[in-house]
Formats: C-alpha cells, structure tokens, sequence
C-alpha cells in the first residue's frame, strides 16, 4: 500500500480516516494497515496514534498480539521478547498466523545480524507453521528467506532445492513478478556451482518474464546475470552486447541508464579488441 501511493495521496488518505472522529470508525486492522503510511511520512505521533487505537479497539487476544508485534517492530525490541510474542501466539486459538509473522520477523532480524543457524532455524520454524495453514502467499515468502539463508551460508544445493520449491508454488499462485524474480535468484545459484547451462537458460526465461512484464529492474538483473556469463566464457562482445540492449531500454523509457552499466560497458569496450587481437595471432 506504501509503494502504491505518493507521500500526498498518502497524506490524504490519513487525513480522511484520522483526522477528528474519523478514528473512531476504524478498526484494528485497518489501523495496522495504515501504520506504514505514518511511519512513511515520518508522523510520529499519528504513529502512536494508531498503535494505542489499534490495542484500545481489539476484540480479542490475537488482535492485541497483532497490535503488540507492530509496536515492538517500530520500537525495535529485541529478538527474545518477540519471540515470547509467538510463543503465546500459538498458544491462542487462531494464533497461527500471528505466531507464523512474528518468527519469519524474527529470523529475519537474526539474518541481518549474521546469526544464520538462528535464523535458519526459526525460518523453518515459521514456514511449518504457515504450512499448517495452508497459507501459500506466506510459505512463499517463507521459502525465499530461507533460501536467501541457505545462500549466505554458501549451501547452494539447499538454495537451489528451497528456491525450486518457491518458483512451483509462485505459478500456482500466478505471482507473475515473483515467478521472474525466482527464476533469476535460480540462475544465480546454478552459476555459482558452475552450471552455467542451466544458469543462462534461466536468466533467459527470466529476461523474457521481465519482458512481458515490462519490467526494468527484471531486465537489469537477467541482463547483468548474463553478462557474467558471456564473460566467464570470454565472450566479451555478447557481454557488451546484452547490456547495450539494456541502455536502449532505459532510453526507451526516458530514464538514465544506471552507472555501473555503462562503466561495465567502457571496460567490456577496452577488453574486446585484447581478445580479439588475440583471437588474430599466428598459432
């Protein structure tokens, strides 16, 4: 909802549901919602707001968790209090949920700060319990993380396995843009065992996903991914030539071409005529 809306649409929608006695008409979940807009635009005190109304207004336990867990995210309380959170969570009926959000937070905390054994460990705590509930948006959600784990822990073969696993179930669910993004995190995982078949094949599905989804970004990675790989094969002109057809997309588009392409670019320019020099010499 926050990337959805610019800071003034933002501002007016806050503006119609909170302003006077509008807030009173609301319910907790709704305010849940609209926290991130606040948080946004940096209104600390409507930030406040909503959390007191959203735990004022709660009809039951989990309500108030859901509350609870959106204060403790904002006030940035520590790993262990959170998880006591989840472990009362699961102990509510219809709890799950919460229980399932708050430990996939959690690892997430712990991945940023290295942990990765905890991490990996409360992820996969987090996954069972969303596949409990039969929750397929969230087990997506919860295969990449633990697919981005397994990839710092340099267990690739588990990657690879959990990143599979997530591309299956993003068709099913039609998820056309995670689709593309699982396929090129794939792609990266297969290059870096040195399946480098297997690896451009995916970037391509990737590109072409990107493609019909006109999506910038998605055309950035795959093309930069397969960069690479021309590379490692010395193809330093298709390398050149797959990120020369990336900056006549951004022109396209009317944006400027990110930097590092076209610093990628000058130094593929000086490297292919080495190559080519020689490609030329007498054996």
């Amino acid at each position: 909802m926050v990337n959805e809306l610019s800071p003034e649409r933002a501002r007016q929608v806050l503006d119609m549901l909170t302003h006077g006695g509008a807030m009173d008409g609301i319910n907790t979940s709704l305010a849940l919602r609209l926290i991130p807009l606040a948080v946004e635009l940096k209104d600390d005190e409507l930030v406040n707001r909503l959390l007191d109304h959203a735990s004022a207004i709660a009809e039951d336990d989990v309500e108030r968790g859901w509350a609870r867990f959106e204060g403790m995210k904002i006030m940035k309380s520590s790993a262990d209090s959170m998880l006591a959170l989840a472990e009362r969570a699961e102990s509510m009926d219809l709890g799950n949920p919460l229980a399932a959000a708050v430990h996939h937070h959690v690892a997430l905390l712990h991945m940023s700060d290295g942990a990765l054994d905890e991490a990996r460990a409360i992820a996969t705590r987090s996954l069972r319990l969303r596949e409990q509930l039969q929750d397929l948006n969230g087990m997506a959600y919860g295969l990449a993380l633990l697919m981005a784990i397994a990839k710092k822990q340099n267990d690739f073969e588990t990657a690879i396995a959990l990143g599979t696993e997530r591309l299956e179930l993003v068709k099913k669910l039609k998820k056309h843009v995670a689709q593309m993004e699982a396929v090129a995190e794939l792609a990266h995982c297969k290059a870096t065992i040195g399946d480098f078949e297997a690896s451009r094949e995916l970037y391509n599905d990737s590109l072409e996903l990107a493609v019909e989804l006109g999506s910038i970004t998605g055309q950035l990675v795959a093309r930069w991914g397969l960069a690479d790989l021309a590379e490692i094969g010395e193809d330093y002109e298709s390398a050149m030539l797959v990120l020369s057809d990336l900056i006549h997309v951004y022109m396209a588009e009317g944006l400027p071409a990110p930097q590092q392409v076209k610093r990628r670019i000058e130094a593929l320019t000086e490297l292919k005529p080495t190559a080519q020099k020689g490609d030329d010499a007498p054996q």
